[in-house]
């Protein structure tokens, strides 16, 4: 049976434009998943909007997960705020299961999203949840929280996205995708 370490945003004051946070949106994008992941047959260890990133990346590697899936948001830096759109997804360069499953995830999210063009595989260094964990990682960026037309995206189709989300970990892991 496939494992993962499911770990949404913890970031309380992070604050989507349409109202309250990346850590709520997030989180309840990882309720809508946890049924699919069932259904799926898929194990997970979650982590609680009361940890950190550092605990997370701790309570990742004390376990033994094939993936590690960062649930997050994005905002534009100084100077663009509202003004940036997309959706990235990261993973450790040199990380061919991490690259394999950032490159499934971004083809099947640009099914959903508006700006398919907009939605990319980048590899990083800087992101602990990527470069600090075990197992191998992905961190999605979900649109811009910063910007109306992304956010609003976001918290109106929570359980599109979460759909996707899973039907993309079912392709990874070579299961057969399941409704709950």
């Amino acid at each position: 049976m496939p494992s993962i370490y499911l770990s949404p945003s913890t970031q309380e004051n992070n604050m989507y434009v349409t109202g309250n946070s990346e850590e709520y949106y997030m989180n309840k994008l990882a309720d809508a998943l946890v049924p699919y992941l069932r259904a799926a047959g898929i194990y997970y260890t979650r982590n609680t909007p009361s940890m950190t990133a550092g605990s997370s990346i701790t309570q990742s590697n004390s376990g033994t997960y094939d993936l590690h899936l960062a649930l997050h948001s994005n905002a534009a830096p100084p100077g663009k705020y509202g003004t940036a759109r997309g959706i990235l997804v990261f993973y450790y360069p040199g990380s061919a299961k991490g690259k394999r499953a950032a490159d499934i995830i971004v083809k099947n999210l640009k099914l959903i999203y508006p700006l398919p063009d907009k939605v990319r595989a980048v590899p990083t260094t800087s992101i602990g949840e990527v470069s600090r964990t075990k197992a191998p990682s992905v961190f999605i960026e979900l649109g811009y929280h910063d910007n109306y037309e992304d956010a609003r995206w976001v918290t109106q189709n929570i359980e599109k996205i979460a759909s996707n989300i899973a039907y993309s970990l079912d392709e990874y892991f070579g299961i057969p995708f399941r409704s709950p």
